[in-house]
């Protein structure tokens, strides 16, 4: 057996005892009786202990004695209204006397504040046969709870209340707000690329290239102010990078001897007529070969033959057919 249940046992029987020897006196000493001679009922009261801590558990012990038949109703907690509340159900106990009905009723209670705190029980009901009597627990019952702070400290002083505990946002916001971002992020790529392709120059062809650089060499006047030779040998420079553009062999780091070799085996281009153009601008680049301007004026023209050409030579047959 267990500490508890012999603590139980042990005060269960000394309170038993001890209401006995007091001739089933109440707390204050006073012997309580319900009824005439005929048919007495005598009731005892014990608070074990009477002084107690703020939780701590202690017991009431109600006895009745009754006439012998009698059945007794017990009630089944006290008040809760003045601090005092029970811990466990009441446990009824009969006792061995076949002169008579006798029983006691044992409460676990416990105190929640300090002080003398009053215990409030509701009538024990006697019933013999049809009749119905009422024994009164006790009106003066009273168990005082002592403080658990220290002797210096008299004041309770509570903590503040918690706040309220609020929870954030749920999972899904953080996904929508995720998306918005990935919208934004997205519309300012797509604005973005936007300017960028619309800021690009459009794409030209080779052929386009090469008409550009040639209508803004003639508008440099190069012939009319006498530098015939920067002239041919700029026209020149146009139609390699052209070839350089369309033939993946004309590179432009090749002399003109290289470039011709190179491109011996290709039928597509007018390999006379490049070779006769590059050579004559040679002479006057390299050589100082005088060059008058009708000449000049002949040689950037074949140029743009050359260019022509080449370029009508590298298009698909349909295409050459549709022009």
């Amino acid at each position: 057996m267990s500490r508890r249940p012999r603590r139980a046992i042990a005060l269960l029987v000394g309170g038993w005892a001890l209401l006995s020897a007091r001739e089933l006196q109440g707390q204050g000493g006073r012997p309580g009786a319900a009824g005439g001679s005929a048919g007495a009922i005598s009731r005892g009261v014990l608070v074990l202990p009477e002084t107690v801590t703020v939780g701590d558990p202690f017991r009431v012990v109600v006895r009745v004695r009754a006439p012998r038949g009698a059945t007794l109703d017990f009630p089944e907690a006290p008040d809760s209204g003045t601090g005092v509340e029970p811990l466990d159900p009441v446990v009824v106990t009969t006792a061995g006397d076949s002169s008579a009905t006798e029983q006691a009723a044992t409460y676990r209670l416990a105190a929640w504040d300090v002080g003398v705190r009053a215990i409030r029980f509701p009538d024990v009901v006697v019933r013999e046969g049809a009749a119905v009597r009422r024994v009164a627990v006790g009106r003066e019952l009273s168990v005082v709870v002592a403080s658990v702070l220290p002797a210096d400290s008299s004041e309770r002083v509570p903590k503040p209340a918690r706040p309220l505990f609020e929870f954030g946002p749920p999972w899904w916001w953080w996904g929508l707000v995720a998306l918005a971002a990935l919208g934004v992020v997205g519309a300012l790529w797509w604005l973005w690329r936007r300017r960028r392709q619309a800021a690009l120059p459009p794409h030209r062809t080779p052929k386009e290239l090469a008409d550009e650089e040639f209508a803004r060499i003639a508008a440099m006047e190069l012939v009319a102010s006498g530098e015939r030779g920067a002239y041919v040998a700029l026209m020149a420079d146009v139609v390699r990078d052209y070839l350089a553009r369309v033939v993946a062999a004309a590179a432009p780091s090749l002399t003109t001897s290289e470039l011709l070799q190179r491109l011996r085996g290709d039928t597509r281009l007018p390999l006379a007529r490049l070779a006769r153009l590059l050579q004559e601008v040679d002479l006057v680049k390299f050589a100082g070969v005088p060059i008058d301007a009708g000449r000049a004026e002949l040689a950037g023209d074949e140029a743009r033959g050359v260019v022509e050409e080449v370029h009508q030579a590298l298009q698909p047959a349909e295409q050459r057919e549709a022009a």
